[in-house]
């Protein structure tokens, strides 16, 4: 099942127990190197990820000269925007078609967050999915443009009011096509204090007919932040993704890489099984404890045949081969067929 098929399944479904999505956030880590971009395909396949997603854009058109840096310059010292997407957009339609035919090669969903009118058209030939940044929820025309392809949507939500997600998401809703809300906090890194995994929550209360998702910027170490956020309730988790952890540069130290994936996919296939379903019925593993540990009604004493029972004849005791206790009023009353020695549990063919 691809993306698109997975939102639209489930935009409008139960879903607790729905299987979560992974998508390795590869970006531009392959620093323009299309050998580096097709080894961390390989590596988000192996790796147990769903679909690998890059990012599409020209520096000259995603940032003024003048924009100022929003990372951890100890980690990327680059003070520029510009200059920092410069050193990185080298591909464009024909690196991506590339790497799109490699993916599907390796069974694995392409996908890319265009960042311009440009690339937006392009991709839309290479995608069933289209990504929204989180840098572009208030970019109505832009976000219009993405609505006409008429493709599901994973809008991110970081650094947003609730009131400017509401407005993003009428606009998805009137055209018609199914969305994932991914709850993002836009800090490269993230400090887990700062997950607030809580707004999962007001997100699903806000918007029911989405289906929830987290894009994560915590250090991969972290684990428990990715499973809780399944727990909350996202279905579709995105992080960043590099083949090498130790290599210099804003994005490479804060991603995870092949071993964090394939550790991060055991403990969401854990956290699934503990979850279960939300049913509430009892487990085929519990059926003995059920016959077990409930109780019946038994004698208290003796009681003989033609004796018309009594409370003060009855008790209850494990285990539940017996009348169960809920159906002791109509127990009352009832005449012994037989004598019914002092505790033996109470059946209906021992009564009239």
């Amino acid at each position: 099942m691809n993306l698109k098929e997975y939102i639209d399944h489930h935009s409008l479904k139960d879903q607790k127990s729905v299987d979560p999505v992974i998508i390795a956030e590869a970006g531009v880590n392959h620093e323009g190197s299309m050998a580096i971009a097709k080894r961390m395909i390989e590596e988000a396949s192996e790796g147990g990820a769903q679909a690998i997603k890059f990012q599409t854009y020209k520096a000259e058109k995603l940032a003024s000269k003048d924009s100022p840096f929003y990372w951890d310059i100890q980690k990327e010292p680059t003070r520029s925007q510009y200059e920092l997407f410069k050193k990185y957009d080298k591909f464009w339609k024909k690196e991506y078609e590339e790497l799109k035919m490699y993916c599907d090669k390796l069974d694995i969903e392409f996908l890319s967050t265009p960042f311009d009118s440009e690339s937006a058209e392009f991709l839309n030939d290479l995608m069933n999915v289209y990504k929204i940044s989180s840098s572009d929820l208030n970019n109505i025309p832009f976000i219009q443009q993405i609505l006409s392809y008429g493709k599901p949507v994973l809008l991110s939500t970081g650094a947003s009011f609730l009131w400017e997600i509401q407005r993003t998401v009428q606009m998805i809703e009137t055209s018609g096509v199914n969305y994932c809300l991914m709850h993002c906090i836009l800090n490269y890194p993230t400090e887990t204090s700062n997950a607030n995994l809580n707004m999962i929550k007001t997100l699903k209360k806000s918007f029911p007919n989405a289906i929830l998702g987290y894009s994560d910027h915590t250090l991969p170490e972290y684990v428990n932040v990715i499973t809780s956020a399944y727990i909350l309730g996202a279905r579709i988790i995105e992080k960043h993704f590099t083949h090498d952890k130790t290599l210099p540069g804003n994005d490479h130290y804060h991603a995870m890489d092949k071993d964090d994936l394939k550790r991060i996919v055991r403990q969401l296939e854990m956290t699934k099984k503990i979850l279960g379903s939300d049913e509430r019925i009892p487990l085929p593993s519990e059926a003995i404890s059920r016959k077990n540990a409930r109780r019946s009604l038994v004698a208290a004493r003796n009681i003989k045949e033609g004796q018309v029972i009594k409370e003060e004849d009855l008790t209850w005791k494990r285990p539940a081969f017996g009348i169960p206790p809920d159906q002791f009023d109509l127990v009352i009353g009832k005449i012994a067929r037989i004598n019914i020695a002092e505790d033996t549990l109470i059946q209906w063919n021992m009564i009239s």
